[in-house]
C-alpha cells in the first residue's frame, strides 16, 4: 500500500496526531518538532508516548516523519543562530529516540545571507559533525530546496557536497520535494527518469527516503517555493502519481504539505492516489 500522509499538528500530543492521521486514511505522518519559527520543545510525556505506540500499531503507522523549525540554519553568520541550530538539532535527535526509534528527521540545510554557498557547505556539514552520534537510530534527512535567496541546496550538487564532508555520513539521507525540485528547474514532469538518474549519479538514490509531494503555484526554474494541492498547480496531478509509482520511489513514504486549511482537505488527495496507483 502507499504510505502516504500529511503534516499534523502534535499540539494535543503524539497519539492524536495518530488518530488524526488514520482518520483521513493515512499510514504516516510529517509533524513540526517545536514552533516551526523557533523556541523551545514542549516535554514528552510518557503517558502519551505509550498510547501512540498502541495508535501506531492499530493504524498501520510504521513510519514518520519530524521536521525541524524553519529558523534553523546552521550556516548564518550570526553566532548565536548557529548556536540555536546546533542546540535544536541535538535536543530533537535525542527526542527522537525516545518519540520512535528508527525514524526520520528532515531539516532545510540553511540560508548563507552572502557568505556564499561553499563556505555555507562546510558549516553545514560542521554542525552535523558535532550533533550526528553513532548510536543513534535516527536518519537525518537533507530536504531539497527550491533556490530563493540564498538558500542552500538548490542543485543536487550542494547536497552531495554536504554529506560528502560528514564524517557519520551513514545517518544521513535526502528528501526530496517535488516543488522546490521543479521551483529549482528540474523537470519532474516530461523528464523524471532522467530526473533520478541526475540525483542517483550525483548523490546515489540509496540516499532519498522521503517524499515531499506537492505541486507548485509557479513555472519551472521560478526559485520560488510556492505550494499548491495536487493537480492544482504546474506539475499536476499526472505527474505526481507517476512519482508515486515510479519504481526507483515508490516504496519511499510520501509526505502532502499542500495548502489546505482542514485535515479532510488531505483526505482527498490520499484517496486520489491510492485510486490512480497501479504498482
Amino acid at each position: 500500500m502507499l504510505t502516504v500522509g500529511p503534516h499534523i499538528s502534535i499540539a494535543k500530543g503524539f497519539a492524536a496526531a495518530a488518530c488524526d492521521a488514520a482518520s483521513i486514511g493515512a499510514n504516516t505522518f510529517q509533524f513540526f518538532t517545536r514552533n516551526p519559527r523557533g523556541g523551545k520543545a514542549k516535554a514528552l510525556d510518557a503517558a502519551d508516548l505509550a498510547a501512540f505506540a498502541d495508535v501506531r500499531a492499530e493504524a498501520g503507522i510504521s513510519c514518520i516523519l519530524a521536521h525541524a523549525p524553519y529558523t534553523l540554519n546552521p550556516c548564518s553568520a550570526k553566532a548565536d543562530t548557529r548556536g540555536f541550530a546546533l542546540q535544536t538539532l541535538a535536543d530533537d535527535l535525542a527526542r527522537m529516540e525516545q518519540i520512535m526509534p528508527g525514524q526520520l528527521y528532515n531539516m532545510h540545510p540553511g540560508a548563507h545571507v552572502g557568505q556564499g554557498a561553499d563556505v555555507a557547505i562546510r558549516m553545514i556539514a560542521d554542525a552535523l559533525n558535532q550533533v550526528l552520534a553513532s548510536e543513534q537510530t535516527t536518519t537525518l534527512l537533507l530536504e531539497t530546496m527550491a533556490g530563493k535567496g540564498s538558500e542552500v541546496g538548490r542543485t543536487f550538487e550542494e547536497i552531495a557536497d554536504i554529506i560528502e564532508r560528514v564524517e557519520l555520513d551513514g545517518h544521513v539521507g535526502v528528501c526530496l520535494d517535488t516543488c522546490h525540485v521543479w521551483d529549482g528547474g528540474y523537470d519532474v514532469v516530461g523528464k523524471l527518469d532522467d530526473v533520478l538518474d541526475e540525483f542517483d549519479r550525483i548523490i546515489g538514490l540509496s540516499r532519498l527516503r522521503a517524499i515531499h509531494l506537492n505541486d507548485s503555484k509557479n513555472p519551472r526554474g521560478a526559485h520560488k517555493d510556492r505550494h499548491e494541492k495536487l493537480g492544482e498547480g504546474y506539475i499536476g496531478f499526472e505527474a505526481l502519481s507517476a512519482v508515486t509509482q515510479h519504481p526507483a520511489l515508490c516504496d519511499l513514504p510520501f509526505y502532502l504539505e499542500t495548502p489546505h486549511d482542514e485535515l479532510q482537505g488531505y483526505a482527498g488527495e490520499i484517496e486520489r492516489l491510492r485510486a490512480t496507483r497501479n504498482c
